[in-house]
């Protein structure tokens, strides 16, 4: 695997990091979790062409993101064909070798269950997969849906060693089951628990064994589908299963949703059950001690622009309709940090000077939800 830089996120290098970097952050730019002070604002790496300038491009943004007082970097092991998580590894390394900032003061979040290519994608996906994982035994054709899902456990611990030395990183802070609804296109609800339930067993084991520190659930449809949908996900459900495995002090601690202006059904949709009541994804996961994430924090860009004039009324102090679609959702009760793509250093410095915009009071934020 090569050498891995050691450590991970703690309170103590985090709390340095708010100090010295963004000393003039307004109250509520960092987040408080698990001890820990992290950006109410992450950078993400989904998009983009898979070649060298992308690659720099992300680099160089990763660097300028932690310098500018955002700590907070996400990826996945299929994103770019594991060229993000490589190009984060690289920035990494630049920022510890120049004296920037260290490892122990930035959270690290990808993912696995997507079937990764290598580099490119391969001109024969089915013999891709075939040669690569079914061949080897690393998991059964039955295994895989769609041709590039799959939970098994072996699957997903290879996928994490892989994450790891793609960022060359010992330890990450948060690993994430990528998309798990792709699993009930394929099979019933009581199969799909008891896969969840051995991909729970696997990460509880990698966070003793300091591979990671924590895991969760990155999805798009669901958490935000109605009960009866088949892709449906129940947050109390899963939750449940990490307790059943490992108590208490279970590691199932943060989750991903989509979640923006056009996109609200985190914080609107009542569809989670929790202590006997109907709530929202954001307040089940308040009542259990779960940390949420936003992906499509400003849509993909398509909010980055065109927001109704209204929108710019009810956020004062901010210059940009990226800015204000970002203080919207870091506004939003219950969203921890809200992550957005950048490729650019130019994007990192219009979406860090958010950092000097304290989030909206909820009265102005209902204010501004109702009108939105």
């Amino acid at each position: 695997m090569g050498e891995l830089t050691p450590g991970f996120a703690t309170a103590e290098a985090t709390a340095r990091y708010r100090a010295r970097v963004v000393p003039d952050a307004a109250e509520g730019h960092f987040r408080s979790w698990g001890g820990l002070s992290i950006s109410s604002v992450g950078l993400g790496t989904y998009l983009g062409a898979e070649d060298g300038a992308t690659d720099g491009a992300y680099h160089d943004a990763v660097i300028r993101a932690v310098e500018r007082g955002l700590n907070v970097i996400d990826s996945a092991v299929n994103y770019r064909h594991q060229r993000s998580e490589r190009s984060i590894g690289a920035a990494l390394r630049s920022l510890i070798a120049g004296g920037i900032s260290e490892r122990h003061e930035v959270l690290l979040t990808t993912k696995g269950g997507f079937i990764p290519s290598d580099g490119a994608m391969p001109s024969d996906w089915s013999a891709y997969v075939a040669d690569t994982y079914v061949r080897p035994g690393i998991c059964a054709a039955r295994d895989i849906v769609a041709d590039t899902h799959c939970l098994t456990p072996r699957f997903l611990s290879g996928q994490l060693d892989r994450s790891r030395a793609n960022l060359g990183a010992e330890t990450i802070d948060v690993y994430y089951v990528h998309n798990p609804e792709m699993q009930l296109s394929a099979v019933d609800r009581p199969t799909f628990l008891g896969r969840m339930r051995a991909a729970f067993q696997l990460l509880e084991a990698v966070v003793g064994e300091g591979r990671i520190r924590w895991y969760g659930t990155a999805t798009w449809n669901g958490y935000r589908q109605p009960p009866s949908a088949r892709d449906y996900l129940s947050l109390a459900e899963l939750e449940r299963i990490a307790r059943e495995i490992a108590g208490d002090r279970h590691h199932f601690r943060v989750v991903q949703v989509p979640y923006n202006l056009a996109m609200t059904e985190a914080f609107t949709s009542e569809n989670q059950a929790v202590g006997g009541e109907t709530v929202s994804l954001m307040e089940a996961a308040r009542r259990l001690d779960i940390y949420v994430m936003t992906s499509a924090s400003i849509y993909q860009g398509q909010l980055a622009r065109n927001l109704p004039p209204i929108i710019g009324e009810f956020l004062p102090g901010l210059e940009t309709d990226a800015q204000r679609a970002l203080q919207f959702v870091r506004s939003t009760p219950g969203v921890g940090t809200a992550l957005v793509g950048m490729k650019q250093p130019i994007h990192v410095e219009e979406n860090a000077r958010v950092s000097a915009v304290p989030p909206l009071a909820w009265d102005q934020f209902k204010k501004l939800f109702s009108e939105a």
